[in-house]
């Protein structure tokens, strides 16, 4: 069931980015930065907490997760570290999530040949 709970809200926050990308004017850009400053926003309330408790990996995966990790890196940073902390914790929660990304994808580049689109 979890794997379930965990398709669906990840499937439904999919949904809603694409509806957004196909009926404005907005950017694939613009709506990454939204749903980033959603979760943030989200995450730094506390309102991101229970979908995150409910879903799972569904939540947390996509960027409105990254944008929650951020918020909950910097909230424990500033509570151990003060206001330094609130800027450094972020980065701290979620540099392991960003050098997977650098470190699998420079992998991916020397195994497949990359390109440009034309």
């Amino acid at each position: 069931m979890e794997y379930i709970r965990a398709f669906i809200v990840g499937g439904l926050i999919c949904v809603i980015g694409q509806i957004i990308l196909d009926t404005t004017k907005l950017t694939p850009a613009h709506i990454l930065v939204t749903f980033l400053t959603a979760g943030v926003i989200l995450g730094g309330i506390g309102l991101y907490e229970p979908l995150v408790k409910f879903a799972g990996a569904g939540a947390t995966v996509p960027i409105l997760g990254f944008g929650y990790s951020l918020a909950q890196g910097a909230i424990e940073g500033a509570k151990s570290n003060g206001v330094i902390g609130a800027f450094t914790g972020g980065i701290t929660a979620t540099a392991g999530g960003i050098a997977a990304a650098i470190i699998f994808g420079y992998i991916m580049s020397l195994v497949f040949k990359p390109k440009t689109k034309n």
